[in-house]
């Protein structure tokens, strides 16, 4: 069975609130024809991103083909998880013509790649591309990235100096992993900020990328599916931090759930949630609220002290008026009862 004949599958990566959610629904509402199926892979239990997507799933992508998995990193439950997903959506009748696969920003994706080695799915599916992500306020500003020309001096100045960090490790081995960079949100980077951040890029890529600057997700669908990369036969040239390891771990990073009361002004929650990155440095935060008075739900999604938030449909009759956020952080910066107390306590003092 030739690569042509096998079902294609694009994965999709990216740090945190890169905006592949955006990406995904663009592609889903644009589908050139193709029927797709999409996997969302969530870091804990509340499905915001699957919900946005299945709220606006087409006859070309309906809410049957959209799946998600959210008992943990993707590519650290394979055979749990991610295998029997793709199994069934290969069930589906009609079958799908392509596979979206979303990872979370925590998710490296060379492991990933190495599942489609699995001998259940191998002769039946390939990897068209590797989409990556990038914020370019964020890279530009240096957050995810570091210099590499000044890390190298400093190592060799000094043996013991390590200037990696648990997001710079995740945001090079999403890089190297690529087929084609989308460099997103370049209205806040402004034009120094792009050519900054691609910069970056190709100082930490291991070869030559295209770099596609995307504002909403908004990208022609041509350029990013029907690659035919077959990525899974093409690793040595996907070099990961973590090659030579048989697992890896998530351990530096930490999430909670925060069951909020209704509120009664959400502006004063997105002072709450900016407090978070610049006090207790938040990488991200993402749920829903409820808001008094309001029919309808308002999701919130938040990448540092940078907050989006609006209403994104009714409440269904019946359904529990809930406010639950996400809270994402490195391990060492979730302190439980700070953040609870400045979601909560500040709410509930006020009433």
């Amino acid at each position: 069975m030739s690569n042509l004949e096998k079902l294609p599958v694009t994965v999709i990566t990216g740090f945190l609130g890169s905006g592949k959610t955006t990406l995904v629904k663009h592609l889903m509402q644009n589908p050139q024809g193709k029927r797709l199926a999409v996997v969302v892979n969530e870091f804990g239990d509340v499905g915001v991103d699957g919900d946005i997507l299945k709220s606006c799933a087409i006859p070309d992508c309906p809410a049957e083909n959209i799946m998600e998995l959210a008992n943990g990193c993707i590519c650290c439950t394979v055979a749990d998880d991610f295998i029997p997903t793709i199994e069934a959506l290969m069930a589906l009748e009609p079958r799908p013509d392509h596979i979206l696969i979303e990872t979370s920003g925590l998710a490296l994706p060379k492991p990933l790649l190495k599942a489609f080695d699995w001998p259940d799915i191998r002769s039946k599916i390939t990897v068209d591309g590797v989409i990556a992500l990038a914020d370019a306020e964020a890279v530009a500003a240096g957050r995810f990235a570091p210099n590499v020309e000044a890390v190298d001096a400093q190592r060799l100045a000094d043996d013991s100096i390590d200037h990696e960090t648990p997001l710079s490790e995740v945001f090079e081995d999403q890089i190297s992993c690529a087929d084609i960079i989308l460099l997103t949100k370049p209205d806040l980077a402004g034009p120094e900020g792009v050519a900054k951040a691609k910069e970056v890029i190709a100082a930490e890529a291991p070869r030559p990328l295209p770099v596609v600057e995307v504002a909403e997700g908004a990208v022609d669908v041509r350029v990013v599916l029907g690659l035919e990369a077959a990525a899974e036969n093409d690793m040595d040239a996907r070099p990961s931090h973590h090659d030579g390891h048989h697992d890896h771990e998530h351990d530096d990073f930490e999430s909670i759930i925060v069951e909020l009361p209704e509120q009664t002004d959400p502006a004063q929650l997105v002072a709450n949630i900016e407090r978070l990155a610049n006090e207790l440095n938040i990488l991200r935060v993402k749920g829903y609220a409820a808001v008094q008075g309001k029919p309808m739900r308002l999701l919130v999604q938040a990448v540092g002290a940078r907050v989006r938030h609006q209403y994104d449909r009714p409440w269904e009759p019946g359904e529990e008026r809930r406010s639950r956020l996400v809270v994402i952080a490195e391990h060492d910066d979730i302190k439980e009862a700070e953040i609870r107390d400045i979601l909560v306590g500040v709410t509930e003092a006020a009433e």
